[in-house]
């Protein structure tokens, strides 16, 4: 138990957690046959709104965290407006032009102190490490306050992973899943049906902006520094990733990616010298023999036939 409740372990599992959330922007958006490459813009915005309005104005955290989902909720329908209409590689293009403005931008503004980086920003794991000590809550469970901080802030964000998961999950399986399915198979015939196919589309957009602003938000306060460097290209190529390793075509193929794409490059630290070389013959032969990703329809169709056998059983 004492190894599981090291801060590298729980450090890990914190990253884990908001690389889901990230991944699952992804595919909120592709689930309406958009691919959009502005997911690290908007989560720079979710981390320095949250930054700033708690670190220089005083907002709780949660309402902090909350206010920057709503900041990129707000860019997004901003840009959104004009480009929701584009198709394929156009609108990702547009998006990801989008980020590398907002990159610039964030290194070039005094709010955000340029390319220094922005810090001081209250910790997550100390504001819940101090409601826990006055709970008593430590001192029942005989752990410091910092691994109790570290512990607390993992458990909400499991719970958060879950909320969201479970959120999408249903709304799929609603008729606005539906709708967004039929958008993503065929946007013409599902315009001929009665769709409003923008409208959809936008819907995916904002719900993946808020997300990504939330994870913004929960980034500032797991490591209390943030630079504009955090939010460039190489991470939207990250964020991409997790969702086509694990399977841009069903829900849980972004929290398998993102999981194993967020531990395995930290499991090869004792091979520094040879980490990238195995990341990316992995990539490589995954695209290779399974280019839909390790999860498809197909494959979570049947683990749940064969898990049903098992409970009937």
């Amino acid at each position: 138990m004492e190894e599981l409740l090291n801060g590298y372990f729980l450090q890990v599992l914190t990253f884990v957690c908001i690389n889901i959330i990230l991944a699952l922007t992804i595919y909120m958006t592709l689930c309406t046959g958009i691919l959009s490459l502005g997911n690290a813009g908007l989560m720079s915005f979710g981390a320095y709104t949250s930054a700033i309005l708690t670190a220089e104005h005083g907002f709780p955290m949660p309402v902090g965290i909350l206010c920057g989902g709503l900041m990129a909720v707000l860019i997004a329908l901003v840009i959104g407006l004009p480009t929701i209409r584009l198709r394929g590689l156009y609108l990702a293009i547009a998006t990801l032009g989008f980020g590398e403005v907002v990159r610039v931008i964030a290194l070039n503004l005094d709010i955000t102190h340029g390319a220094l980086g922005y810090s001081g920003i209250p910790s997550m794991a100390s504001v819940l490490s101090d409601y826990a000590s006055e709970m008593g809550l430590l001192d029942a469970l005989e752990i410091d306050s910092q691994t109790g901080g570290q512990l607390l802030m993992c458990l909400v964000l499991l719970i958060l992973v879950a909320l969201i998961v479970a959120f999408w999950y249903r709304l799929e399986h609603s008729k606005i899943g539906r709708a967004m399915a039929a958008v993503k198979a065929d946007e013409y015939a599902a315009s001929l049906t009665g769709i409003n196919v923008v409208n959809y589309k936008m819907m995916s957009f904002l719900f993946s902006a808020f997300f990504a602003g939330i994870a913004g938000a929960l980034y500032a306060h797991a490591t209390f520094f943030i630079s504009p460097t955090d939010f460039s290209w190489h991470k939207v190529v990250d964020i991409l990733l997790y969702t086509v390793f694990g399977g841009s075509n069903v829900l849980w193929g972004s929290v398998l990616g993102a999981a194993v794409l967020t531990i395995v490059p930290e499991s090869l630290r004792s091979l520094s010298e040879y980490r990238d070389m195995i990341y990316g013959v992995m990539l490589v032969a995954l695209m290779a023999f399974r280019p839909d990703g390790i999860l498809s329809y197909d494959a979570v169709k049947w683990i749940s036939a064969k898990l049903g056998r098992k409970a009937k059983a």
